[in-house]
Parts: structure tokens; sequence; C-alpha cells
């Protein structure tokens, strides 16, 4: 597929503004943005932040929740040519200062809920401005005349620069271009199926790809996008009804809430269309589950940051809960039209056929220009001409749907053999005590590494380690089978639902399994 070399974020907001006006662009809590109102704002943070000195190839970084100034801000960056920094709110204020000295934004927009999180002058670049939302951003917006330079979007210049989540390291600055952008277009169309008189809900963070990316799906074609401050399933199910929404994207987890939450409400769910899931495993059960529960059409996305989205799908019509493609569940679906995928063997560095388990390598003009300041990594992820290694472990059948196994740093050697996380967690996932599992290796004396589970039980059921050890061992080879389980209230997770496998290792780097 050719790619949209013309393409900028810029432009969303030029040519609807143009073509549809008085439409609504942007719907938050009680605010309305029409087209018009959208590409007038942006154009004057554009102004204000030339005036500010902020010039092309410079940072401007964003922490806040969702809102329309996140959007405004991110419009008006690409027109001046400058790049946006997305930043998690979730951070302590340790981490947001080292994401920022390796950002070095020029100049930062804060809400005033996050402002003490902005590192003390001391401690920031010397050179970078703070504003904050409110009266403040206001007069600044208002004190800004003429217009805001127009710098051409060459394919090859940064718009986004995005924080990974860091479930197996340190966070890294993720360069994403207009050209990486361009298929977001596409992804509207082919991927969602939407069209101009959709209404998608955004919950997923906007410092994330999941609310920076896909939430800009529907804006590329104009149709009217809901923003969430923050995924709430009480309020993503009153919105859905209230808003009529069509299509949203939400992580697993926030999944399993509005289907228990569904079950003992029933809200109006008829408007409905779509519901996309990824950037963190879904169980087989809690699909099934939520199949029935939430009566729509379900879309399995497959992708990362360094993609630029989603590069696989498992399409609505393919999610059979029923019949001998059942399995289809399980799967991630087949590459979209502008990626191509091969599982690879990392020793031999030759592709795999189908059926063995290796790592999946992405060739298409949506991965990532590189990682900001890390030009090391960077090689190592980039190889090739331009094959990214996602570090996922996976393997493809004979149709050509991909299966995913798991991060390859998470899996599990137990006495020579290879074990794969989330095969078992899909298994303990079906046991009626199980709400939530996460698998890990842990050290063992004899086996090198043994597998423990890490439970969240469902509310009211009572359940014990032995039980749910036996459960796997009749479904499992027992060599991947947990041979401890533990219990926590929650388990740790990043700002976009995926469980910090990291941090639960660490609870138990100095514990032995019986």
């Amino acid at each position: 597929m050719k790619t949209e070399t013309a393409f900028s974020l810029a432009n969303i907001a030029r040519e609807h503004a143009q073509a549809r006006p008085d439409a609504i662009a942007l719907v938050c809590d009680d605010r309305h943005l029409t087209w018009s109102d959208l590409q007038r704002r942006s154009a004057a943070v554009g102004a204000a932040l030339s005036q500010a000195g902020v010039q092309a190839g410079d940072r401007v970084g964003l922490l806040m929740k969702n809102t329309p100034e996140f959007h405004e801000a991110t419009f008006a960056c690409n027109m001046i040519g400058a790049a946006v920094v997305g930043l998690n709110w979730r951070l302590a204020v340790g981490e947001l200062s080292a994401i920022i000295d390796n950002a070095q934004p020029t100049l930062l927009i804060v809400d005033a809920e996050h402002a003490q999180l902005v590192p003390t002058p001391a401690n920031r670049p010397a050179a970078m401005r703070v504003i904050v939302l409110g009266e403040e951003y206001e007069q600044w917006l208002g004190q800004a005349s003429g217009a805001a330079p127009d710098v051409p979007a060459a394919p090859d210049n940064v718009a986004l620069v995005l924080y990974s989540s860091g479930t197996t390291g340190l966070p890294k600055g993720i360069m994403i271009t207009n050209q990486n952008l361009s298929y977001t277009r596409h992804m509207a169309t082919e991927l969602f199926r939407m069209h101009q008189d959709s209404v998608h809900l955004v919950a997923s963070p906007l410092f994330h790809i999941g609310g920076a990316g896909t939430g800009l799906t529907l804006m590329t074609i104009g149709g009217r996008t809901v923003l969430m401050r923050e995924a709430s399933a009480p309020q993503i199910l009153d919105t859905i009804a209230r808003e009529r929404v069509t299509h949203a994207f939400f992580v697993p987890a926030v999944i399993q809430q509005l289907v228990e939450l569904q079950e003992l409400e029933n809200h109006d769910l008829s408007s409905l269309e779509l519901l996309a899931y990824g950037a963190a495993p879904m169980s087989e059960a809690l699909l099934r589950r939520a199949i029935d529960v939430l009566g729509c059409g379900f879309l399995g996305c497959y992708g990362m940051t360094e993609t630029a989205g989603t590069v696989t799908a498992l399409f609505p019509e393919e999610h059979s809960s029923q019949g001998p493609r059942t399995h289809l569940l399980q799967s991630v679906g087949k590459p979209l039209s502008w990626a191509t995928l091969r599982v690879m063997d990392n020793e031999t560095g030759q592709e795999l056929p189908a059926g063995q388990v290796g790592e999946i390598w992405v060739s298409s003009d949506a991965n990532m220009k590189g990682y900001l300041k890390q030009a090391d990594i960077t090689a190592e992820t980039l190889v090739d001409g331009g094959w990214l290694r996602t570090g996922d472990g996976a393997y493809r059948d004979e149709e050509g749907y991909f299966f995913l196994q798991d991060r390859i740093k998470d899996m599990i050697i137990s006495g020579g053999e290879n074990v794969y996380p989330m095969e078992v967690e899909n298994v303990l996932a079906d046991h009626a005590g199980v709400a939530e599992v996460a698998v890990i290796g842990v050290p063992h004396e004899k086996w090198g590494e043994t597998v423990k589970a890490v439970v969240v039980a469902r509310p009211g059921v009572d359940v014990d380690s032995s039980e749910l050890i036996e459960f796997s061992r009749s479904r499992l080879a027992h060599y991947k089978c947990p041979t401890s389980v533990d219990y926590l209230a929650e388990l740790p997770r990043t700002a976009t639902g995926k469980v910090l496998k990291k941090s639960l290792r660490a609870l138990y780097t100095d514990t032995s399994a019986p």
C-alpha cells in the first residue's frame, strides 16, 4: 500500500474545519467543540508556542488527563514542526524527572491536578517554561498575536514522542513520525470500519498509543470523538448510553470491569457496534463472557507503540464461540495491509515455519523512527533494513493467523523446558474462583526456575492453592503448571492495563517453591 506522505496531524483540524465547521469534533464532560472551534484554538496554541520560543524540531511536554487541550496542543505542535511528548501522570516525581531529562522539552503544559508532579526548577531543563491549564493557559492564548508559522509536514518529521510502559525495563522515548501516523486513517476505515457518523469513545490515556494514536482514528475522517478523563467502568457505561457511542477500545482489565458491572446493572448498549481490545492479553474465558454480556462485535488488535498502533486484527466475524473455528479466539488475527510479519528464530536468524514459536518481527512504514537519544537500543530493535523486533513470542498457523505466546523476556525456562505464561494464565482464568491471574517464573534450586501463579480471587468464591494446581494439571503438562500460588488484592499494572511482571518477580526473587 502506498503511504500518504502528505499526511499531518495539523491537517486533520484544518480539513474538517473547512468541510464541516459546525459538526462536533470533541466531547469531554459538558464541553462540546466543533471542528471550527478546534481549528481556531489549535491555531492560537500554535501562535502562543511560537511566541514562547518553540521552534521546528523542538519538543513540548503534555502532562494532563484526557482533555481537548491535549489535541489542541498536538495539532498546534504539528503546525509549527514541533513534537509532542506525552507524559504519564501516574508516574512518581523521580520517574517523571528522568523522562523530562531525556526528552528536554522546551515547554511543558500541565493540568492543575498534576502540577505538583512537575520537577522543581533545579531538577528540570533550565529553559523549560511551564504553563498550567485553566486561567493561566487561557490568558497565555489570549496574549498571543499573529498566526502560527506553517511548517510543511515532512514525512520523516517526528510528531509524537511516547514513552514505553516499562514492563520489562526503563521507559524509552518512541519517536513517531508523520509518515508513521499516515496509516491512522486506514485504521479508521479498514480496521475499525468507522464512518463519519460514528461516535468513538476514548478512555485510554492520551500519553499512550492507545489514546494518542487509536484515539485519532475517527478524527481523521471527521467523526465525533468522546474523551473520558480516565477509564471508570460506571462512567464508561453511562457515557456509551448517553452519547450513543458506536466504537471503543479497551484493555482487557477494563473489559472485565464492564462485564461485571453490566451483569448487575444492564445499561443500554444498543448503539455499540464494535469494541476493540488489545494492549494486554485477553483470556479466552473473559472474551467469551464479554461477547455474551456486551452484545456487540469484537475486534482483537495486536500492535505496539513502536508500530504506531495495530498491525494484526481478528475481525468480528472471526470471533466464533461455537464450531470448528473457536480456537481463533486465542489468536490476534492476520496482518493488516500495511504490515508484514515474520516469526523468527533468534538463535539462527531464520524465519520459522508454521507452528513453531519465535519472535515476531514487523516490517511496516508505520514502524517508529527510533528511540530518542538511544541509538544502541534502536539498532538492536530496528534490524535488517527496518524490521522491528517486537520482543513478543508467537507462532502462526497454516492459514496465517498469529497466536501470541508471551513476551520473550517473560518466558520461563524450567528444567530446560520453555513455559509461556500466557498459556498457563488462559487455563487458570477458566477456574470459577479466579478473577485475574499472572504467571511468573521464580528461582528453584533444582529446575532453575519454576512456575508461580499470582491470583486475584473472585469475590465470594473460596479457592485454595492445591485446587488451582490440580486444575491446571488436568489441562497442561505438569512442567507448565504452577508449583505455588499466591493471592493479591490486585495485580500491579501500568497505566495502560499491562501487568507489571517485573514488579511481581521482584516480590519473589528471594523465594523458592517447595
